[in-house]
């Protein structure tokens, strides 16, 4: 084992990395910078719209319980307008009550037919 973790070593010292004048630690350390900026800018981004959207949704659910009232006071005087109807009421207003006529339907067996039947 020795002599193999030696043979890796001189060939490891052996190799050379060309650099060709390319500062890599520069360029690593810009590349972490600008993701790290662009990463806070998202988060500053979808921050302002998660507190846009809890103030819309309060804007409206104080809304919606104006419009709840309005409906309920509109129940109200509903109940009270419908319950003083009656039918002297009715016949000033011109409405006149009608007498129901309903249809009924004749058995089988007193039902004629024609003779051309398939």
């Amino acid at each position: 084992m020795s002599e193999m973790a030696l043979q890796i070593k001189r060939k490891i010292h052996n190799v050379n990395i060309m650099n060709n004048n390319i500062a890599l630690g520069k360029i690593t350390l810009n590349a972490m910078f600008s993701t790290l900026g662009i990463l806070a800018l998202l988060y500053v981004l979808i921050l302002g719209n998660m507190v846009f959207n809890i103030v819309e949704r309060r804007s409206l659910e104080k809304e919606a319980l104006a419009l709840s009232n309005s409906v309920s006071d509109l129940e109200l005087s509903y109940l009270a307008v419908s319950g003083s109807i009656d039918m002297a009421m009715s016949a000033d207003m011109g409405f006149k009550e009608t007498k129901a006529t309903f249809v009924t339907r004749k058995t089988l067996g007193s039902i004629k037919q024609a003779g051309n039947e398939i």
